[in-house]
């Protein structure tokens, strides 16, 4: 799998289509990445169908890596896109969408699990759209199937990452208002499907970043392309990709343990010892000391007609008459 990772990676000269001001913030922020010592960094893109996962890995790599087609459906099986610049790799994989027919796809789930073995997962990308305006149970169950295959600390290694983000908010709401009350609402949907405690995050939250992937982005003055609150995206987004590639939380190996679950045959042997202890202790021990009292009964009662009959031939052909013992009526 390495040799066939390794023939894939082509040079990155995606990366000079960049506007010049564009291109110098990232080269900014590989050097940055090449101090701390970090030569590769692996991306997960994952989310629902139709939300802008292709576009954005194009936008990442500077070319049209990836197809991308309105009118078709998206590919059936994860693909790696693989650059190299000066000696840092970087791999992108786009995933197929996790919904089909109102359900999570879990055959979608399980070809991406198996495409992952042996690899890496520096940062995960979950993809949604800032025009969506609402969540709903499907979201969580999107949520929860991720954390269920890669465990809850993906979530410690991730950014929610939300396209069409070139939009006028409705009913004439403030754009950064509306970011906000979006991202309030997703971050509560990672939260519960992920069953997300206080301390289980690396940060305080998981961050949040707005992608606009058409060509209809408004640019800055040195040719960026600029959402409607001024950021340039495609910087910001890189720069969140390395705040959580350097958060301190370890990255997420894929192995065949992983993608298979829990052994069944090992389900509950955990469990075994305290079952035998309460077995003992509410079942057997009881039925013990119940065995010895009726033992003890027993044994009591039959010593006391041993004595009595041991008693009775002790005395006396006439003691015997006297107390009665032998009489005919």
């Amino acid at each position: 799998m390495a040799m066939a990772l390794a023939a894939q990676v082509r040079e990155w000269t995606g990366i000079g289509q960049f506007p010049s001001a564009t291109q110098t913030k990232l080269l900014e922020l590989l050097g940055k990445l090449k101090q701390e010592n970090v030569s590769t960094l692996t991306i997960l893109v994952m989310g629902k169908a139709g939300v802008g996962k292709s576009s954005t890995v194009n936008s990442i790599i500077g070319e049209k890596a990836v197809s991308v087609s309105t009118f078709q459906s998206e590919a059936p099986r994860p693909v790696i896109v693989s650059r190299t610049r000066s000696g840092f790799t970087l791999n992108v994989i786009d995933t197929p969408g996790l919904i089909e027919g109102g359900y999570v796809n879990t055959h979608a789930l399980d070809i991406i699990k198996r495409f992952l073995l042996n690899k890496t997962i520096d940062v995960l990308l979950y993809v949604d759209r800032l025009d969506a305006y609402r969540v709903d149970n499907l979201d969580v169950q999107v949520v929860k199937a991720i954390t269920d295959s890669f465990g809850k600390e993906i979530w410690n290694r991730a950014s929610i990452v939300l396209t069409h983000a070139q939009l006028s908010p409705p009913d004439g709401l403030n754009y950064d208002l509306f970011v906000s009350k979006r991202s309030e609402a997703l971050l509560k949907v990672v939260n519960q499907g992920a069953r997300l405690k206080k301390g289980d995050l690396q940060g305080a939250t998981i961050p949040v970043v707005l992608v606009e992937n058409s060509g209809r982005c408004n640019k800055n003055e040195s040719d960026e392309k600029v959402l409607p609150n001024g950021v340039a995206w495609i910087p910001n987004l890189v720069s969140t990709v390395t705040e959580v590639l350097l958060n301190g939380s370890k990255s997420i190996h894929v192995d065949k343990k992983m993608i298979e679950g829990p052994n069944p045959n090992n389900k509950g042997k955990i469990l075994i010892p305290l079952i035998a202890l309460l077995q003992y202790l509410f079942i057997v021990k009881p039925m013990i000391r119940a065995i010895k009292r009726d033992i003890g009964s027993e044994g009591g009662l039959a010593f006391n007609l041993i004595d009595a009959s041991a008693e009775r031939k002790a005395k006396s052909p006439a003691e015997r008459r006297k107390a009665g013992v032998g009489r005919k009526y």
